[in-house]
């Protein structure tokens, strides 16, 4: 891959000037940048002269998003690949980080909950997880709502009593859990049971998470016949139960296909004030679960980008790729047919419906998405009005300081886009050189200081934990860096100092009071609610860092290793708690005798003095 190649670098004010000879024949991306040099729309292309030739052809019909991309291009700069398929997995890299105006970028790129299959374990158990990985699982889903299938997974543990604990705990528990007094699991971690039977309750529910269900109750009813014929009615009447718990899940899930495929379905739709996309999850010929997306100022023009676009970065992030997915444009390349055939390690079909019932599948998706959007009167409009922003704060970084005794001092930073948590792009910064000092405002302009030299994408909206003092140290520390302040806001606690009251108060840079955000309103709510997430995840951070001290200060004693650190902490949780034990509490560790419980007593009544 070759370096950037910039065109156009003095951003020429009456507009850019394309040359088509400067342009390489080879495929790879581009980058389009405004006035200001922030890009503004990241693409791909086999041939890089050709696709960007088109843009700039007088006589070419552009959408409206198009034509307003076009106007406002100043310079581009390239990166060249060995392949389209590189220079795909790059644009979706690349749109991931900078988030440009005029891509369709993916704000709901969050892991969708899993069930997982560990069978290669010698008693496997089922899980909830949120990625698939390639370690000899079989993973079943995905399901949007996390509530929907921690309610199946309870269901499962009633009807199939498999093991529920961790393989850590299964491998050193030495009593059976009350997963097993409840009648919920064998307890094959202390108890003698046959693998057989247990690999039997394993083939069942796997056979219920890929839609086999009618084979299911068929063998069961056939087993609880069998059962009661011999007079062994308790076994008979657990085959009853998961019978009835099978037949009443089952009930719920609408059939759509016959045959027992599995196929996603995406379709664009106009909805309110832009282009929503709606997408199904078949598994098994059932309709398993549904989602939209949206993105305003798009017409249905724009929908074959759309989808093509979507498709690549929804399933690179990681998410389960099924053998078809059906789309109405004929969107997907070569190119993404290849990277989403890399992902799911086989081969799969993009395109249109083929059959009556998948014609009517599509149909389906486009009802969904035309409701994408019916919910967008965004938190990011109503923020813009009442902080008085250039734009919508589609993301907020919001900071906050934290420290013990003026120990530890460290500063968290949370992401919201488009109004929802960002996880993955928290950050905690440490500062050791202010030990000592619990100098909040010192931390805060150094956080400033940090996140200009860590570059984009560049937030909408700072908001900062604390009031006026907090807030200028910050502004004061970003105008030192040579840069134009980001839009910033404090929130402080109200006249009684109490964390999330309704009267917390708003303030901005150049302005004395705070705004007259009324209490209750969603825009004062939505502000507490990212405070107390930046709260909440650099006082558990913080916690941390004294935990890793703590810790090593444990295992330096002598006697004491990794190992017994971990199993002292994951049973007393606290120093404190650990100087107190008895030595029967110490004895009851896994592998820890009379005597040695005696030596660590003797190191932890040390480390007390």
């Amino acid at each position: 891959m070759n370096d950037p190649v910039e065109k156009n670098p003095h951003n020429d004010p009456e507009g850019f000037k394309f040359l088509a000879a400067e342009y390489p024949t080879e495929p790879g991306v581009y980058l389009m940048k405004d006035d200001s040099g922030r890009i503004i729309y990241v693409g791909k292309a086999k041939n890089l002269r050709k696709r960007l030739s088109s843009y700039f052809h007088k006589h070419t019909g552009h959408t409206p998003k198009t034509k307003a991309l076009v106007a406002r291009i100043r310079a581009i700069d390239l990166l060249c690949t060995g392949t389209e398929k590189e220079a795909l997995l790059l644009e979706a890299s690349l749109i991931k980080k900078h988030r440009p105006r005029y891509n369709v970028v993916l704000r709901d790129d969050k892991q969708y909950v899993l069930f997982k299959l560990d069978k290669l374990s010698e008693f496997p158990r089922l899980t909830i997880t949120r990625k698939a990985k390639r370690d000899g699982s079989i993973y079943f889903g995905p399901f949007t709502s996390a509530g929907a299938a921690k309610a199946t997974w309870k269901l499962l543990g009633k009807v199939f009593p498999l093991r529920k604990c961790s393989d850590h705990m299964f491998r050193n528990r030495v009593r059976p859990c009350l997963y097993h007094h409840i009648h919920q699991c064998w307890a094959p971690c202390v108890l003698d049971v046959s693998r057989e039977d247990y690999m039997e309750q394993v083939h069942r529910v796997e056979m219920f998470l890929s839609g086999r269900t009618g084979e299911l109750l068929s063998m069961l009813e056939a087993r609880m016949q069998e059962a009661a014929a011999s007079m062994a009615y308790e076994q008979a009447a657990q085959y009853r139960d998961q019978v009835r718990a099978i037949r009443k899940t089952v009930e719920r899930q609408v059939v759509v296909l016959p045959g027992g495929r599995d196929l996603d379905v995406a379709a664009t739709a106009v909805a309110e004030n832009g282009l929503g996309l709606g997408l199904l999850f078949i598994r098994q010929g059932r309709l398993l679960d549904q989602k939209h997306f949206f993105w305003p100022g798009l017409s249905l023009e724009d929908g074959p980008e759309v989808v093509s676009s979507f498709l690549a970065q929804f399933y690179a992030s990681g998410k389960l790729v099924p053998p078809r997915i059906i789309e109405p444009h004929a969107a997907a390349g070569e190119a993404l047919t290849e990277v989403l055939a890399d992902l799911r390690q086989g081969s799969l079909r993009i395109g249109p419906p083929d059959t009556m019932q998948e014609k009517e599948l599509l149909e389906l998706a486009r009802k969904v998405a035309r409701k994408a959007g019916e919910k967008q009167e965004t938190i990011t409009a109503r923020l813009r009005s009442a902080l008085h922003l250039p734009s919508e704060p589609r993301r907020i970084e919001c900071v906050d300081a934290s420290h013990l005794g003026g120990q530890g001092m460290r500063v968290g930073m949370v992401v919201f886009e488009d109004g929802d948590y960002c996880r993955e792009a928290y950050r905690t910064y440490a500062f050791p050189e202010l030990e000592g000092t619990g100098d909040d405002y010192a931390a805060l302009s150094g956080w400033a200081r940090r996140r200009v030299e860590s570059g984009p994408p560049w937030p909408d909206l700072v908001l900062i934990d604390g009031g006026r003092g907090q807030l200028a140290a910050v502004e004061r520390a970003l105008t030192e860096t040579g840069i134009e302040p980001w839009p910033l806001a404090s929130i402080a606690k109200g006249p009684t100092r109490r964390a999330g009251e309704l009267e917390d108060q708003i303030f901005l840079p150049g302005r004395r009071n705070p705004l007259p955000l009324k209490a209750g309103s969603p825009e004062l709510l939505f502000l507490q609610k990212v405070r107390d997430e930046a709260h909440r995840h650099v006082i558990g951070r913080q916690r941390q860092s004294r935990k890793k001290v703590l810790t090593s200060e444990v295992e330096s004693l002598p006697g004491i290793g990794p190992k017994t650190a971990r199993l002292l902490w994951d049973r007393f949780g606290s120093l404190d708690a650990m100087t107190k034990a008895g030595i029967e509490d110490v004895q009851s560790l896994p592998g820890v005798g009379r005597k040695r419980a005696r030596t660590i007593l003797d190191a932890l009544g040390k480390l007390e003095k």
